[in-house]
C-alpha cells in the first residue's frame, strides 16, 4: 500500500510542478508580452533549479527521506500556490521588482520540484522495489502527470479558474500529498501531530487564497488600471478588462490599452473612412479583429455597404460588446446589425478556408506583441489576404506607432509591399495612445487620400486627412526587412522599440 501511495504522489507532484511553470510563463506573457526570451529563460531557470534540487537531495539522510519529502511538499505547495498571486500583485502595485520576483519564485519552485522525485525514488528503493521497476513506474507517472496538466491548463484551468486560482489549487494538491504521506507513514515518522498541524496551516492559507482569488485579482487590477473595473474575464486566448472612470470606458487586453471611449473615434475614423470614402462602389467589407464593434460601427455608416463579415478569435469579446448595455451604446449596436456576420475563429485559418472576395478589408488586430499575433502581420498572411480583396479594393491595417515603435511600424509596411501591395502609410494623434500608425494597402493602384467626406466626422476632414499622410522629420521612413514566419522579426522589433520608448 505504501508503494502505491508514493507512486501516486509522483503523478501529483509532476502535475503541480508543470502547472507552476505554465502559470509563470502565462502570467509573464500576459504582463510582459510573449517572446522567445521570456519563455526560454523561464524554462531554462526552472530546469536548472530542478538540477540544483536533485543535487541537494543527496544530502538528505536515508532515515529522514520521508520527513524531508513532506517538508518539501509543504514548501512547494506554499511557494508555488502563492506564486501567481504574488507575481500579479507585485506587477500591479510595485512594477519594477516583477522580473526579479518572477525568477526567484521560478527558481525556488524548480529547486523544490527537483528534490521531490529523487526522494520518492529513495523511499521506494528502501522498500525493496527493484531498480528497473522503480525507474519505470516513477518516470511513467511523472510523464503522465505532465501530460494531464499540459492538456487541462489551456482548455480548462486558465480560462475557467484563472491563473491565480489555479496556483492556489495546485498548492493544495501538494499539501494533500504531504497529508496522505503523513497519514500513510505515521508509524515511521516522528512528531506526526506537529507535521499535520503545519500541513493544516498551509492548507488553510491556500484555501483562503483560493476563496479570495477574485478579490485579490480585482484589487491587483485596480492597482494596475486605477479605474473601477466594470467587466473582466479570462478566456483561452487572453485576459479582458473593461474599466470606467466618469464617462470614460477603457478596454485592456492582457494589460495593454486597446481604446478609451473619450478619443477612440479618432482611431476608428482614421482606420475606416479614408478607405471607404475612396470606394463609393463598395458593397462588402471584411473586418479582421475589431471584436469591440467600433470599426464596424464606422463601416455601417455607409449606406452602400450591404454586408460585413467580422472575424474575431475570441467569442467572449464579441459577446460582451454585443450584449453589455454600456458597450452596445458605444458601438451603436453594430454587432446586432442584420448586415453583419460575426465569425469567432482564427483569422488566418478562416482566410484559408473561405473563397469570398471583399471590396474592402479593415485589419484591426492587437499589436504584434506575441508570435501568435505576429503571424497575422507576416508575408504569408498578407499574401493570402490579397486573394480575398477585389483588384480595385483597399486594405486598411492597424500598424502600431510610427513614433514609439518605428522599426515595427516600417516592418509592417515592408511586409505588405513584399506581399504585393502598393502601400500608403499614415498616422493620427490619439490622446490616450499618442501618435498612432496605419497603412493603406492597395492590390494594384496607388492610393489617393480623399479631400472631403460624404459623412460628418468628429475629427476627419480634408485638411486633417492631408496631415495624416504627411510624416514629419521625427518620424522618418526606415528601411526594414519584411516579417517572415520563420524569424518573426516584427515581434522582436516591437518589443525592442517599446522597451526603449518607456525608458
Amino acid at each position: 500500500m505504501s508503494k502505491h501511495i508514493l507512486i501516486l504522489s509522483v503523478f501529483v507532484v509532476a502535475s503541480c510542478g508543470l502547472a507552476y511553470e505554465l502559470i509563470a510563463g502565462a502570467l509573464s506573457s500576459y504582463l510582459l508580452g510573449d517572446s522567445i526570451f521570456q519563455f526560454s529563460t523561464i524554462i531554462g531557470c526552472y530546469l536548472f533549479a530542478m538540477g540544483v534540487g536533485a543535487h541537494l537531495s543527496k544530502y538528505v539522510k536515508d532515515e529522514d527521506v520521508l520527513a524531508r519529502f513532506i517538508d518539501i511538499e509543504l514548501a512547494v505547495g506554499l511557494v508555488g500556490g502563492l506564486s501567481a498571486a504574488v507575481l500579479f500583485l507585485t506587477y500591479a502595485w510595485m512594477g519594477a521588482p516583477f522580473r526579479t520576483m518572477l525568477y526567484v519564485l521560478v527558481f525556488l519552485v524548480g529547486m523544490f520540484v527537483g528534490t521531490e522525485v529523487p526522494l520518492v525514488m529513495r523511499a521506494l528503493n528502501a522498500r525493496q522495489t527493484s531498480f528497473s521497476e522503480l525507474v519505470s513506474k516513477v518516470l511513467t507517472f511523472d510523464y503522465l502527470g505532465a501530460l494531464a496538466v499540459s492538456v487541462l491548463f489551456p482548455l480548462v484551468l486558465a480560462p475557467h479558474l484563472g491563473l491565480v486560482r489555479t496556483g492556489f489549487l495546485f498548492g493544495m494538491f501538494n499539501v494533500g500529498v504531504a497529508c496522505w504521506t503523513i497519514h500513510a507513514f505515521r508509524r515511521e515518522l516522528r512528531d506526526v501531530g506537529a507535521r499535520m498541524l503545519r500541513a493544516s496551516a498551509v492548507l488553510f492559507v491556500l484555501a483562503g487564497g483560493f476563496a479570495a482569488s477574485d478579490r485579490l485579482v480585482v484589487w491587483g487590477e485596480h492597482g494596475l488600471f486605477g479605474d473601477d473595473i466594470v467587466f473582466s474575464t479570462s478566456t483561452p486566448y487572453q485576459r479582458l478588462v473593461i474599466t470606467k472612470w466618469k464617462d470614460d470606458l477603457r478596454l485592456y487586453i492582457n494589460g495593454n490599452l486597446q481604446f478609451s471611449s473619450r478619443d477612440e473615434y479618432r482611431y476608428h475614423e482614421a482606420l475606416v473612412h479614408p478607405a471607404l470614402e475612396s470606394l463609393p462602389w463598395a458593397r462588402s467589407v471584411m473586418i479582421l479583429g475589431g471584436g469591440d464593434g467600433l470599426a464596424l460601427r464606422e463601416v455601417l455608416r455607409y449606406p452602400n455597404i450591404r454586408h460585413v463579415t467580422l472575424v474575431d478569435l475570441d467569442p467572449a469579446m464579441t459577446e460582451a460588446f454585443g450584449s453589455r448595455e454600456e458597450l452596445v451604446r458605444l458601438n451603436h449596436a453594430s454587432l446586432r446589425d442584420p448586415r453583419v456576420t460575426v465569425i469567432n475563429t482564427d483569422a488566418a485559418l478562416w482566410l484559408q478556408n473561405t473563397d469570398q472576395v471583399f471590396d474592402a478589408a479593415i485589419i484591426d488586430f492587437p499589436d504584434p506583441s506575441s508570435f501568435a499575433l505576429g503571424k497575422l502581420y507576416s508575408v504569408p498572411f498578407y499574401s493570402m489576404l490579397k486573394k480575398h480583396v477585389a483588384a480595385r479594393g483597399l486594405v486598411a491595417v492597424q500598424s502600431t506607432s510610427p513614433f514609439f515603435a518605428p522599426h515595427a511600424y516600417w516592418t509592417v509596411d515592408a511586409t505588405l509591399r513584399e506581399a504585393g501591395f502598393q502601400t500608403s502609410p499614415y498616422h493620427v494623434y490619439v490622446p490616450s495612445f499618442g501618435e498612432w500608425g496605419f497603412i493603406m494597402a492597395a492590390p494594384q493602384q496607388k492610393f489617393a487620400a480623399p479631400s472631403q467626406y460624404r459623412l460628418t466626422m468628429r475629427y476627419l476632414n480634408g485638411e486633417t486627412t492631408k496631415e495624416m499622410f504627411t510624416f514629419p522629420p521625427d518620424m522618418p521612413r526606415l528601411d526594414m526587412p519584411p516579417n517572415r514566419l520563420d524569424t518573426q522579426s516584427l515581434v522582436q522589433q516591437f518589443e525592442r522599440d517599446w522597451r526603449q520608448a518607456v525608458r
